[in-house]
């Protein structure tokens, strides 16, 4: 067995030990009190009357011995798996549940039997004093029950969160909140009434009842079901309060961003039923986390967070922004010669340094196609100088690939100016990009930019549209016509890339 289940094992054994011990005592000390005061006993002789103490005595440290014995022995078969270190099954985890149900019958049984040892041995001195001492003894043996039964249920939540831990139970196998606050208020209050009434009525019938007696039995009686009642109705409390206050705890660590929380299930009422919607509850949040983030990598943070927060659907606006597109150089001869899984974790440091760098200028790229990447800046997020950081962006990612990356060439184009952004395809499955001229300018001067020394190109348009201070890192170079156009574009080049922020 596992060190620590065993230790936790003795403990647990422990405190149970000790709570049947000291509520049987004090039960049986307080059935001796309200016996002698709310009841009068006939005169008996001294030897009756030590015969009598010695009796109770004894069957007050026998009842215990037996009770602790016998109770512990019934929980050791019923939780034999926990001592076993395996798995339960569905029979031994509501047995589990149940457990301080066996504690309370074992210390029903020994109460009955006690109430109907003290009964009829006072019977036979004096039958009149029957009713009150089954009452008496009754009662004290319910409390003790009621109290045993909530100490050890609060002692055995250990064991019951190893049950409930990967099966939670969807119904009730014990009493749930209310019938535990019905029997906390029966016991604690209802019960205690009820033998007040009985000290009256055993007044008026005997009629010999003096003013002194009565007002020392009420407050025999009512000095105890204060005591009882609050101790009642604190351990009843505390077992829904520790729940709850656990709860609110992990409430806030979801509220601060921590998903990883998650409440210990020992509770077999409503409370563990809580319990459990709290974990469930947690781990979808986890899993839509994990959606989100997996879908935001797909299309961008800035995208995912749009589409979460407004209605997705078909079509788009139009907005003013600057597109970067980059290819790879040579990528056909590169898959050639070397291993498939080379060429791979080369294409994802490649695209690796785009995504940073774009993100750094708040733009995101919008699609992988092949050995290529294109980025959007302007949209959805909407920046004052989107041909600006596009520009500044293909400097710094030249820079970049040539410090990092320098077994591969690429070529960059940038070009701004009037798109199209918005959910393009089918209403079944489309995807956030964007359409217009700068995208079909910047991919074919990508093709001029593998041309050129530094790898980077740029129309005379994109640059004009820039601030004045990115423009002063623009120079002027040939005059080309684009695949696809008839009219020539002025391509510009830029002066230095940066290779370091």
């Amino acid at each position: 067995m596992d060190p620590d289940r065993s230790l936790q094992r003795r403990r647990i054994q422990l405190q149970l030990t000790a709570t049947i011990v000291v509520t049987n005592v004090i039960g049986a000390v307080v059935v001796s009190v309200l016996v002698g005061i709310v009841v009068p006993m006939p005169r008996q002789s001294d030897g009756a009357m030590a015969a009598t103490s010695v009796a109770t005595v004894v069957y007050v440290v026998a009842a215990v011995v037996v009770g602790t014995v016998w109770g512990t022995a019934w929980l050791e078969r019923t939780l034999h798996w926990a001592i076993e270190d395996r798995e339960p099954d569905a029979a031994d985890r509501t047995a589990a549940l149940r457990a301080p149900l066996v504690l309370v019958c074992v210390q029903a049984l020994l109460w009955g039997l006690a109430a109907i040892g003290f009964t009829v041995a006072n019977g036979v001195v004096s039958p009149d004093v029957v009713p009150a001492v089954a009452f008496s003894v009754l009662i004290v043996g319910m409390v003790t029950c009621a109290v045993t039964y909530l100490a050890g249920e609060r002692i055995l939540r250990p064991v019951a969160a190893l049950a409930l831990a990967d099966e939670p139970r969807a119904g009730l196998v014990i009493p749930g909140l209310r019938a535990r606050s019905l029997m906390a208020w029966g016991l604690g209050s209802a019960i205690p009434i009820v033998g007040l009434i009985l000290v009256a009525v055993f007044a008026l019938v005997r009629g010999d009842a003096t003013p002194t007696r009565l007002s020392v039995a009420i407050i025999a009686i009512g000095g105890a079901t204060l005591v009882v009642g609050w101790l009642l109705v604190a351990v009843a409390s505390q077992a829904i309060v520790d729940p709850v206050r656990d709860l609110g705890r992990a409430l806030e660590a979801v509220e601060e961003g921590d998903l990883d929380a998650s409440v210990e299930v020992y509770d077999g009422t409503e409370i563990g039923q809580l319990q459990s919607g709290f974990n469930r509850m947690v781990s979808g949040l986890r899993e839509r986390e994990r959606l989100r983030d997996l879908f935001g990598r797909h299309v961008g943070a800035d995208v995912a967070a749009r589409a979460v927060a407004s209605p997705s659907g078909l079509g788009g606006e139009v907005r003013e922004a600057a597109v970067l597109f980059v290819d790879l150089v040579g990528s056909t001869q590169l898959a050639s010669t070397r291993p498939p899984s080379e060429v791979v974790a080369l294409l994802n440091r490649f695209f690796a340094a785009a995504v940073e760098v774009v993100d750094d200028h708040h733009g995101w790229v919008n699609k992988f196609e092949g050995d290529g990447a294109l980025a959007v800046f302007g949209t959805p997020v909407a920046l004052d100088d989107p041909a600006g950081a596009a520009l500044h962006a293909a400097r710094r990612l030249a820079g970049r690939l040539g410090t990092d990356i320098p077994e591969v060439r690429a070529g960059i184009g940038v070009a701004a100016g009037t798109v199209v952004a918005g959910n393009i395809g089918a209403v079944e499955r489309f995807e956030y990009t964007v359409i217009g001229d700068p995208v079909n300018e910047a991919a074919r001067l990508t093709e001029v930019a593998k041309t050129l020394p530094g790898g980077v190109a740029t129309s005379a348009y994109t640059v004009a549209r820039a601030c004045a201070e990115e423009q002063r890192h623009w120079v002027v170079g040939q005059e080309v016509t684009l695949r696809g156009r008839e009219a020539p574009t002025r391509v510009f080049t830029p002066r230095e890339v940066v290779t370091r922020d």
